[in-house]
């Protein structure tokens, strides 16, 4: 079955051109929460597809699952499941507990890959903005998949897009003193700041999937912080690496994902491909 999904994945078969079928609002905790619900895009059909596993942004205080623009499309086109989260937000509860939200996510998927035609042990997290922190951080801090009882192998791949704070501290220092307020302010005391770094959980010998994390070329926080991330995984094994995003911005980058011939967009499925191309051999 995998060596059909490459086929498909390479060749676009127009068995997957089809519109998704698309299941909204699926609770993944009980009591069901408006926070706490995921919507799922699933190819007509076969089985075994990878699951892309997307976390919006809004800054950890706004944001919606359904402001997912061209995405569900293509990535159901290239033979993908794509799911897509809600989870709390400030002030309601604090960026350490919406991690948590996105790993009781990411184990409702796990749990129900199968009913969707998807592999439940191939799951690609990505996420733009406050997405990318989440989804760097959980990707790497494996403990918060190691609460709701998964592996950290089940991860496969990650791709964080424009995000600013995957080194919490280092980006507080970089700014002016007011903004410098807000994020103390979202992320708490030095030593929470830190806890909810990405870098600080990168380490040899993890298991941490390979990562292509992409910014907006000249933007100087967030080509910094990724550059930053990639460096870290990189000199702990980990296969990384910062793509700028020439000619766009924070919205755009987002927005275009997903785009047919948008060049971050075919960088995306050049590292997707490798990267299931790599769980053959």
């Amino acid at each position: 079955m995998r060596s059909v999904i490459m086929l498909l994945f390479f060749v676009g078969s127009p068995l997957l051109a089809a519109e998704p079928k698309v299941h909204r609002d699926v609770p993944y905790v009980e009591p069901k929460s408006e926070r706490q619900t995921l919507d799922v895009y699933a190819p007509t059909e076969g089985k075994g597809h990878p699951v892309v596993f997307w976390i919006h942004g809004g800054g950890w205080q706004a944001g919606e699952k359904s402001e997912v623009d061209s995405k569900p499309r293509a990535f159901v086109d290239k033979g993908f499941v794509f799911v897509s989260t809600n989870y709390r937000l400030l002030p309601t509860v604090t960026i350490k507990q919406m991690a948590g939200d996105v790993a009781k996510a990411i184990r409702w998927t796990h749990d129900h890959a199968r009913d969707y035609g998807g592999d439940p042990d191939t799951i690609l997290v990505m996420g733009h903005s406050a997405g990318a922190q989440l989804a760097a951080l959980v990707c790497i801090d494996d403990h918060y998949l190691k609460a709701e009882g998964l592996s950290p192998s089940i991860l496969k791949g990650c791709v964080p897009v424009d995000g600013d704070t995957y080194d919490v501290p280092k980006q507080i220092a970089t700014v002016e003193e007011r903004r410098a307020g807000i994020y103390r302010q979202k992320f708490g005391d030095e030593e929470s700041q830190k806890d909810l770094s990405p870098v600080t959980h990168v380490a040899k010998g993890k298991i941490i999937p390979p990562f292509v994390i992409l910014h907006v070329a000249d933007h100087p926080e967030t080509k910094g912080q990724s550059q930053r991330l990639a460096e870290v995984l990189q000199e702990a094994g980990v296969p990384a690496k910062a793509f700028p995003a020439v000619g766009k911005n924070h919205g755009t980058i987002n927005s275009d994902l997903g785009v047919p011939g948008d060049v971050p967009t075919n960088a995306v499925f050049k590292f997707l491909e490798e990267t299931l191309n790599r769980l053959k051999e």
